[in-house]
């Protein structure tokens, strides 16, 4: 078996084609563990089926996704080991905030202890819903719903945590205020994660490292790494100059 290192996951030559519509083509690349990566592309591109391979949703054609030096498809406990958060909060409207986190807990084990209670208190109050855990989701902002998603994915203390594209629905107020968030709860829990998104900014405000894809098929077109220590201002030289990279890369389609 071969040895990963720091790496949480490996990609390597993946390719996935809908009939006769190729979308990938030769995608590679590693996720440190404890790396926050941002997977930014024009719309179409195939960024959200890379996450839905990554995450067990999808197969592929051909390539290999490695956790720990396996074969994800082979690996049997690599399921238990992530967590995904959608771009709708998908919760279910007759269960309250806490029991939309506690059903994370509920799909994966027989029982749900105070142990497992006390730690759904601890992520709960992490997003910043404590005084909201018997509201509904009608009762709640479109940010609300995404912090319950965010709770509910890590309730499971997922070693890796995928996001796709979790803030495009909100205003420019709540994704900004989110964006922060997750770089906050990032640096508490350390774990590993992958987010999509189509917004260049948010990419930069976000990652370690951005992997910049082309259109289809899709290629890495490039990966850039972002040096700015976190908290990161809303605008600067460079970032600015970041910006434009990103911006010329994905026109050059």
């Amino acid at each position: 078996m071969e040895t990963t290192g720091n790496k949480a996951i490996t990609i390597r030559g993946l390719n996935k084609s809908f009939g006769r519509l190729e979308v990938l083509s030769d995608i590679g690349f590693d996720v440190k563990q404890g790396e926050l990566i941002c997977v930014l592309g024009p719309s179409g591109c195939g960024k959200t089926t890379v996450l839905r391979i990554l995450t067990g949703l999808l197969p592929f054609d051909s390539g290999e996704v490695l956790f720990n030096g396996e074969n994800i498809r082979k690996n049997q406990d690599y399921l238990n080991q992530i967590a995904v958060v959608f771009q709708e909060p998908r919760l279910l409207p007759w269960r309250t905030v806490w029991q939309n986190v506690r059903l994370s807990l509920e799909l994966r084990q027989s029982k749900v202890d105070e142990n497992d209670e006390r730690l759904m208190r601890q992520v709960l109050e992490l997003v910043g819903l404590s005084e909201f855990m018997s509201a509904y989701p009608h009762q709640l902002s479109g940010g609300m719903k995404q912090r319950v998603s965010l709770a509910r994915a890590l309730v499971t203390q997922p070693r890796i945590l995928y996001m796709d594209e979790p803030l495009s629905g909100l205003d420019l107020r709540n994704r900004e205020e989110l964006q922060d968030e997750i770089v906050r709860i990032w640096s508490e829990k350390r774990i590993s994660l992958l987010l999509v998104t189509h917004d260049p900014n948010e990419a930069i405000h976000i990652a370690d490292r951005i992997i910049v894809l082309s259109g289809r098929p899709s290629q890495i077109r490039d990966m850039i790494p972002v040096s700015i220590p976190h908290p990161r201002p809303r605008d600067s030289a460079e970032i600015r100059g970041l910006e434009q990279k990103i911006r010329r890369l994905l026109g050059s389609d």
